[in-house]
């Protein structure tokens, strides 16, 4: 069974920043690639970044230049920093692993 816990959400000013994490547990982590994706009310669930296990990194056109995507194996830890924040970014941020394994969610926020 792999768990994924969400944490680093919350309500922030536009052009702030914010960092989610995401800690996996259940099976090895490193063979994963790991996603975040978000949902913003009334809207479809869309790929934000991806991180294959070796590295490449693969961004959503919106959050080019703004959000970092990473990963420390070791700690079993995807990160997502996000700088930049706009109004547009407001949804509910989600992990995923191998394409397979949700977690929670977390709430992100911007407006003034």
């Amino acid at each position: 069974q792999v768990q994924l816990v969400e944490s680093g959400g919350g309500l922030v000013q536009p052009g702030g920043s914010l960092r989610l994490s995401c800690v996996v547990s259940g099976r090895p982590f490193s063979i994963y690639a790991m996603g975040w994706y978000r949902q913003a009310p009334g809207k479809q669930r869309e790929l934000v970044a991806t991180i294959a296990p070796l590295g490449t990194l693969n961004y959503a056109e919106s959050v080019k230049g703004r959000f970092t995507i990473s990963r420390d194996n070791d700690k079993k830890t995807v990160y997502l920093q996000m700088n930049s924040l706009k109004p547009e970014d407001t949804a509910t941020y989600y992990c995923n692993a191998g394409e397979r394994y949700w977690g929670q969610g977390t709430q992100v926020s911007v407006s003034s």
